[in-house]
């Protein structure tokens, strides 16, 4: 179907077999390849057909690679404010099946806030404490950010704490936090928001497992070093939290600047039994 979008190819005069390419970049590489075949004596027709079957192999191959993760960044980023702000708050109530229900209390559930306004004034961020499953910190699409409860059971200054909150925040703004869940179904997950604009039960129920157990990506000490700074928050009880030697996180711990009270005695206290009233 020359000159026509989306081009349709096949392995020979057979229709049976074909094979629909919209970009225009692919479609020209394969045009100029034929082109070049067309050129070349017919008496070689057998290997004429084997090299249209391999470049055909070598699209269906590019294909399989490129297209979910094109297909999840364009569903990530049609997603609006508010509709990620519901996907996040679906989330959190999935993941009480695998990390169980947030932790809360009256004065925990105050001293919680208090720290959220400390470190994230201005924000949409949200802190929640997980009973159980989550090692450190994850996040919601919408703002919300998932801590442990060790650090704050665990640890004996809220510095630890606020380390870890900061850098999943610095993760927060510089990624794509819906982007990055679609990751654990990446294209029918993909294909289902944007035919929908909503989520799957069996997607949200993959996602809030993935959520829990992926691995943080890492933070450079010098960006974090720079948000501590600027919230005048200690970096060294983080630093060594995160190292107990000292050796990998030397620069947060040679760099902390001036520093102001996290959350008094009292706040505190309620913080570390938060999980446990």
């Amino acid at each position: 179907n020359q000159g026509e979008t989306p081009a349709v190819y096949s392995p020979g005069r057979d229709p049976s077999e074909t094979l629909e390419i919209a970009d225009p970049e692919m479609v020209e590489a394969i045009e100029r390849v034929l082109s070049a075949i067309g050129r070349r004596p017919r008496d070689a027709n057998w290997t004429s057909r084997g090299v249209r079957l391999a470049i055909i192999a070598a699209a269906l191959a590019g294909l399989v690679f490129w297209l979910p993760g094109a297909v999840t960044d364009y569903a990530a980023s049609l997603v609006p404010d508010n509709a990620r702000a519901q996907i996040g708050e679906d989330l959190l109530a999935e993941s009480e099946r695998v990390a169980g229900a947030p932790c809360s209390s009256p004065s925990g559930d105050r001293a919680l806030a208090r720290l959220t306004e400390r470190l994230f004034p201005g924000t949409p961020v949200r802190l929640v404490i997980l009973p159980s499953t989550l090692e450190t910190t994850s996040r919601l699409p919408g703002g919300t950010i998932l801590l442990g409860h060790t650090l704050v059971e665990d640890h004996e200054t809220p510095e630890v704490v606020a380390g870890y909150a900061i850098a999943e925040y610095l993760r927060w703004r510089e990624g794509s936090t819906l982007g990055e869940l679609l990751e654990a179904r990446p294209f029918m997950a993909s294909l289902a928001l944007l035919s929908t604009g909503h989520l799957r039960k069996s997607d949200l129920d993959r996602m809030a497992e993935w959520m829990v157990v992926k691995p943080p990506a890492p933070v450079s000490d010098a960006a974090l070093l720079a948000a501590m700074n600027e919230r005048q928050v200690a970096s060294a009880p983080y630093a060594y939290a995160v190292d107990i030697s000292g050796e990998r996180t030397a620069e947060l711990i040679r760099g902390s600047g001036e520093t102001q009270m996290i959350l008094d005695d009292n706040d505190w206290v309620a913080l570390q039994l938060i999980c446990g009233e």
